[in-house]
């Protein structure tokens, strides 16, 4: 009698199967793990090269790579902590071979209308003038709340000043006479508007606080 014949047969090779084919999964999936963590780690580098003026939308990610590892230090919360975006207070640029900061990109996220939001704002050493700023996590409806990514409204924010207290910046609707720390709305993406401006103020009052505090 073969083998095949056996009654236990059936079940071990479905089991058999089944292993094979449960193994494929789970290297398939720490392959694509891998390769997710390593694009968001992209995406949160290009933002804050972007936000200090240090790279362009379009750099090539291998270039991100290299011109973060060689003019970016994070300043963390917990100096002894977690390396993830979490765990920093700023980020700052630095010239080629010195210790002068050029530039500091400040990390800001929260509820948005559909999703989370997530970017950094970039501010000159003065820690008032606003170099730029720059998305990488964001579902908002696109045409509406998604134009925050555009090129157009990002640029509103450039060479804005950061007020003091508790409203650094201020998002107002369209037709509104627009002072040195006011950037004009996206039309149509009200609800948008309103989360962004909350987040970045939150974010940005904290950050404020913490540098004045440790005299960084």
């Amino acid at each position: 009698m073969s083998i095949t014949g056996k009654t236990w047969y059936p079940e071990a090779y479905m089991f058999a199967v089944t292993a094979a084919f449960s193994g494929i999964l789970i290297v398939f999936a720490a392959l694509t793990q891998e390769r997710v963590e390593r694009n968001e780690l992209i995406f949160l580098q290009r933002a804050v090269l972007v936000a200090v003026g240090a790279a362009a939308e379009r750099t090539p990610p291998e270039e991100i790579s290299r011109i973060y590892d060689e003019r970016i230090v994070a300043v963390k919360t917990d100096p002894q902590g977690r390396d993830d975006v979490d765990n920093v207070i700023e980020y700052r640029l630095m010239a080629p071979g010195s210790d002068t900061v050029e530039a500091i990109g400040v990390p800001f996220g929260g509820q948005g209308y559909w999703d989370q939001i997530r970017g950094v704002i970039g501010v000159r050493p003065d820690r008032r003038t606003v170099t730029g700023i720059y998305f990488y996590q964001q579902n908002e409806t696109p045409g509406l709340g998604g134009e925050i990514v555009t090129e157009d409204f990002r640029g509103r924010f450039e060479d804005k000043q950061l007020a003091a207290g508790d409203q650094p910046l201020q998002i107002v609707q369209a037709g509104q006479e627009i002072g040195d720390s006011q950037v004009q709305a996206v039309t149509g993406a009200t609800q948008t508007s309103i989360r962004l401006e909350r987040m970045l103020n939150e974010d940005l009052r904290a950050w404020q606080a913490r540098t004045q505090e440790g005299g960084q």
